[in-house]
């Protein structure tokens, strides 16, 4: 089963609440709040979008990338490790 479908529920939840941060946004926009309100929401919404990327990302590292049923110590599983370690770093 591909990770997408079995974390399907989790996904949902994540965007759903991106969802909600950007139609702030949007409120926030139309009431013509200071920018600094405004500033603030659009960092949220980055950061938001950028761990959705991340849990995606890791999710197809581990089941795409290398065989999920390799044990910790196979030179491959530890590079995918370090992949997924320098990914979560980058985006956040």
């Amino acid at each position: 089963m591909a990770h997408t479908i079995r974390d399907k529920r989790k996904l949902l939840l994540r965007v759903r609440r991106l969802r909600g941060q950007v139609d702030a946004l949007e409120k926030l926009l139309e009431k013509d709040a200071g920018c600094s309100k405004v500033l603030n929401l659009t960092v949220a919404c980055r950061g938001a979008i950028n761990s959705l990327m991340v849990e995606i990302l890791e999710g197809h590292v581990r089941f795409h990338v290398v065989n999920p049923d390799d044990k910790p110590g196979n030179s491959r599983m530890d590079a995918a490790e370090e992949l997924i370690d320098v990914i979560r770093s980058y985006l956040k």
